[in-house]
C-alpha cells in the first residue's frame, strides 16, 4: 500500500512516500522538497560480525539523470563518489551512528540515491530526514526518529529555515543542525565570523523546527513502523571480569597518568600481555574478552579521574591547552609554509600560488564551477606510528580537509584584489587528537608566510565532554584517547571576531542546549589563547610574495578590444607571450591576467597590451624604434604593437635626400603624434618638431591630399 505524508517547514513542503519502490529493503522512503527527490533505504545483515567496531556504512550517490546530465567520464556513467557525495555521506553517518545500540554487531547499510535535483533545494537535508525515517520504520534497532534542518540568515539578519542555494549565497551563515525533541545530535557548518551567541540563536531556531519534524516522523513510524529486532547481548563471564579487575585496575590507573602517548600505550600493552599470561590457564581462549574488559576499565578510570579530580591523562586541567609551537618558512621552495605543533599533534602546511589555469574544476549536479581556493588534508599512517596501505584520500581525509577549508575561506581575499589560485596542503606528521584544528592553525600561518593578504589569522580548537548523570566536564583541546572515550568532539575554528567553521560528533543520544552554550564559550576561550600564541610567530601577512611565486598583473580592457589583443588566429597574443615569457589569460568581460615568474616579464607584456588597446592622441610624445625604411619615410613603433609613419619631411629640420642619411632600422627615435585619421586610425609622426631648433613659422601649409597623392598610402599603419 502506497502512503504519502507532507509537512510544511518554513515556506517549504517536504513530502514522504512509502510503499511504492524498494519494497524489499528493510526500510525505504522517497523524500521530496520542491523537485529535489531522494530515495533512502536501510538494510541490516542477519549475521552478527565481531569486528571490534560498529559496521555501519552510509552511501550517498547522485545520479546524473537527476539534473538531466550525462556523466562526463570516459565511460559516461557514474563512477567513484565525488568529494561532495562523500561529505554528504559523512554528514548522515555522524548523525545516525550514536543512535544505534552499543551491543549491535550486525552490518548496517544506508544508501541515499539522489533521483531528482531542481537546482534550488539541496538534497542533503531531505536525505538526512530520509535516513531517519528509513531506519525508524525498519526492524533495525535505532533510537529514532531524529530530524535535520539547515538554517541561514538574510542580509537583514532574519533567520531562514531550509534556505535555497540563492539564499545561501547571500547569507553569512550555513548551519546544519540535527537533533531529537530534547537535544542536539550533530551540528556542522560555517559562518562569516559570527559570535557564539548568534550561532546559538540559529541552533535554537533550528531546534524548534526539528521538534516539529520529529513529531511528524513519529506519526509515520506509529502507522507503518515494523517491530524492532532486539540485539542479543552476550555478557562476559563475571568471574573473568572480577579477575581482570583484580589484576589490572591499579596498574591501569598508573598508566593513565603517563603523559606521553607512546609510553602510555606501551605500558597498557604490557598490562594486557601480563593479564593474558596470568589468566591463560584459568580462562583459555578468552583473549578478546580480556581485551574488552581492560578497555572498559581504562575508559571508566579515565572518565572518573576527569570527573572526580579535574585531572586529565597528560596532567592538564580541563580547560588547559597543550603546549604550542609555531614556525614559518620551514620549506625553502614552497611559496609559504608553516609547522604547527600542539602537544603530540603536528601539522605541516604549505601554500602554492597559481594562475587561473590552476583552478580546480568541480562538476556536480549543480553544474560546473571552478575553485580558486582549495585545501587538501593528508593523514599518513606514520602520524600514529602505524603501518597501513596508502592510497588516495579516504573519507576522513576529505572530511577533515573540507572542515579546515571552510574555516579559512572567510578570510581569503577576493579574486578581484588577489587574482591567484591558492592551494593549501596540510600533511599531518604526528597525531594525538585534533589534527583538523591543527591544520587550520598551520594553514593560517602558511598563508601569512606566503604574503597572501588574509584579513586576519584563524585558529581552531576542539572541546570534548565527559558526563555521568548530572555531573559533566567540558574539556578543551582533546587528546586522541579523550576523543575515543569521551561523549563529544566539538571542533570550532574562527578569528578573534567570531566563528568561521564548526563540526560536532557525539557518542551519546544528544547534547542539551545549555551544554552546547558552555562548550561554545569554552572553545572561544581556547581559540583566543591559540591565536595569541600564533601571533608570536607572525602577526600579519608578509608584505611581499615569495620570489618563487608567479607574479600576476590584471588589466581591464573594453571587451571589443579583445580581438585586437588575440590577433588573427591568436597571432598577436602568442607573439607577446614569446617575446616577454609571460602567460596571458583573457576573460570575456575584458579581464586580462598576465602571469610571469618575474615582475619584469609581466610588466613588458602589460605594456604591449596597453599599447594595443590604447587610442593615440595628437600631441603625445613617445620613445619609438624604427621598424622599417620606406622611400618616403620610416615606420616607427611608438608603443608595443603600435606603428605610425614618420614622413621624410618630419625627420629633420633640413631637406633629406634619403631617409637612411638620418635614421636606420633599429634606431631609437623620439616622436610626436601630429595626426590621427579618425576613419582608419592611421597615425602620422614627427621627430623634427621635438628638436630644439624647430621653427614652426617656417612650416608651410600642407596642401590637402587627394586620393592620388603620393603620400595617401604611406601615412602609417
Amino acid at each position: 500500500m502506497v502512503r504519502e505524508y507532507s509537512i510544511t517547514v518554513g515556506d517549504r513542503t517536504i513530502t514522504v512516500e512509502h510503499g511504492r519502490v524498494a519494497k524489499q529493503a528493510d526500510g525505504a522512503v522517497l523524500v521530496r522538497c520542491g523537485d529535489s527527490m531522494v530515495l533512502v533505504t536501510a538494510c541490516m545483515s542477519p549475521q552478527e560480525m565481531d569486528l571490534g567496531f560498529f559496521p555501519l556504512t552510509v552511501e550517498y550517490r547522485e545520479k546524473g539523470y537527476a539534473a538531466g546530465k550525462i556523466p562526463g567520464s570516459i565511460f559516461k556513467r557514474e563512477g567513484r563518489p565525488s568529494d561532495q557525495e562523500t561529505l554528504s555521506a559523512r554528514l548522515i553517518d555522524h548523525q545516525i551512528r550514536p543512535l544505534f545500540p552499543k551491543n549491535l554487531k550486525n552490518e548496517i547499510q544506508v544508501i541515499v540515491s539522489v533521483l531528482s535535483h531542481d537546482q534550488e533545494n539541496d538534497p542533503d537535508i531531505i536525505a538526512c530526514i530520509g535516513a531517519s525515517l528509513a531506519l525508524s520504520i525498519s526492524s533495525i534497532p535505532f533510537a529514532g526518529p531524529y530530524a535535520t534542518v539547515r538554517v541561514a540568515r538574510d542580509q537583514e539578519g532574519n533567520k531562514i529555515v531550509l534556505p535555497t542555494y540563492a539564499q545561501l549565497e547571500e547569507s553569512d551563515a550555513d548551519v546544519v543542525v540535527a537533533g531529537n525533541a530534547e537535544s542536539v545530535i550533530n551540528i556542522e557548518g560555517e559562518t562569516h565570523e559570527l559570535p557564539e551567541a548568534a550561532l546559538l540563536d540559529l541552533m535554537e531556531f533550528a531546534h524548534g523546527h526539528i521538534k516539529e519534524l520529529c513529531a511528524f516522523q513519529q506519526k509515520i513510524v506509529d502507522e507503518i513502523g515494523k517491530p524492532k529486532v532486539v540485539p542479543v547481548d552476550t555478557p562476559l563471564d563475571e568471574r573473568l571480569v572480577a579477575r581482570v579487575e583484580e589484576l589490572s585496575v591499579a596498574r591501569i590507573c598508573e598508566s593513565l597518568r603517563i603523559a606521553d602517548k607512546v609510553a602510555r600505550e606501551e605500558a597498557q600493552a604490557a598490562i594486557t600481555k601480563e593479564v593474558n599470561a596470568a589468566l591463560a590457564e584459568e580462562f583459555p581462549g578468552q583473549e578478546k574478552g580480556i581485551a574488552s574488559v581492560l578497555e572498559k576499565i581504562a575508559k571508566r578510570e579515565m572518565r572518573n579521574m576527569i570527573l572526580n579530580e579535574g585531572r586529565r591523562i597528560d596532567g592538564r586541567t580541563i580547560d588547559e591547552v597543550r603546549e604550542i609551537t609555531s614556525e614559518i618558512g620551514v620549506l625553502p621552495r614552497a611559496h609559504g609554509s608553516a609547522l604547527f605543533t600542539r602537544g603530540q599533534t603536528q601539522a605541516l602546511a604549505s601554500v602554492t600560488l597559481g594562475t587561473k589555469m590552476d583552478e580546480r574544476l568541480v562538476d556536480s549536479l549543480e553544474g560546473k564551477s571552478f575553485k580558486t581556493y582549495m585545501l587538501d588534508y593528508n593523514f599518513p599512517p606514520f602520524a600514529t606510528g602505524e603501518v597501513k596501505r596508502m592510497s588516495g584520500p579516504g573519507r576522513r581525509e576529505i572530511g577533515h580537509g573540507f572542515l579546515a577549508e571552510r574555516a579559512i575561506e572567510p578570510v581569503i581575499p577576493a579574486s578581484e584584489s588577489f587574482p591567484y589560485t591558492i592551494r593549501i596542503v596540510s600533511d599531518i606528521l604526528e597525531s594525538n587528537g585534533s589534527s583538523s584544528m591543527a591544520t587550520v592553525c598551520a594553514a593560517s600561518l602558511a598563508l601569512m608566510d606566503a604574503g597572501v593578504p588574509i584579513k586576519c589569522a584563524v585558529a581552531g580548537v576542539n572541546c570534548g565532554l565527559v558526563s555521568e548523570g548530572e555531573r559533566f566536564a567540558i574539556l578543551t583541546d582533546l587528546l586522541g584517547v579523550e576523543d575515543a572515550n569521551g561523549d563529544m568532539d566539538l571542533k570550532i575554528a574562527g578569528t578573534e571576531q567570531g566563528i568561521t567553521a564548526f563540526q560536532m560528533d557525539i557518542k551519546v543520544g544528544g547534547i542539551p542546549m545549555e551544554t552546547m552554550r558552555l562548550a561554545l564559550e569554552r572553545a572561544r576561550e581556547g581559540r583566543l589563547h591559540v591565536l595569541g600564541l600564533m601571533k608570536q610567530a607572525i602577526a600579519e601577512p608578509k608584505p611581499e610574495l615569495s620570489r618563487f611565486a608567479p607574479r600576476i598583473l590584471v588589466v581591464k580592457v573594453d571587451p571589443s578590444q579583445i580581438g585586437s589583443i588575440i590577433g588573427p588566429g591568436g597571432k598577436t597574443v602568442r607573439e607577446i607571450q614569446e617575446l616577454t615569457g609571460a602567460t596571458i589569460e583573457i576573460d570575456d568581460d575584458g579581464t586580462v591576467r598576465v602571469s610571469s615568474l618575474d615582475g619584469e616579464s609581466g610588466q613588458a607584456a602589460v605594456r604591449r597590451i596597453n599599447g594595443i588597446v590604447r587610442k593615440p592622441v595628437v600631441g603625445e610624445v613617445f620613445d619609438g624604434v624604427v621598424k622599417s625604411i620606406l622611400d618616403f619615410g620610416a615606420v616607427v613603433e611608438y608603443l608595443p604593437g603600435k606603428e605610425g609613419l614618420l614622413h621624410i619631411s618630419e625627420i629633420a629640420n633640413r631637406r633629406l635626400e634619403k631617409v637612411e642619411d638620418e635614421i636606420k632600422v633599429g634606431d631609437p627615435v623620439q616622436v610626436k603624434i601630429i595626426e590621427v585619421d579618425n576613419q582608419t586610425g592611421k597615425v602620422r609622426l614627427s621627430h623634427k618638431r621635438l628638436l630644439p631648433d624647430y621653427d614652426p613659422s617656417k612650416e608651410r601649409e600642407r596642401p590637402p591630399r587627394s586620393s592620388q597623392s603620393g603620400h595617401s598610402h604611406g601615412r602609417g599603419r
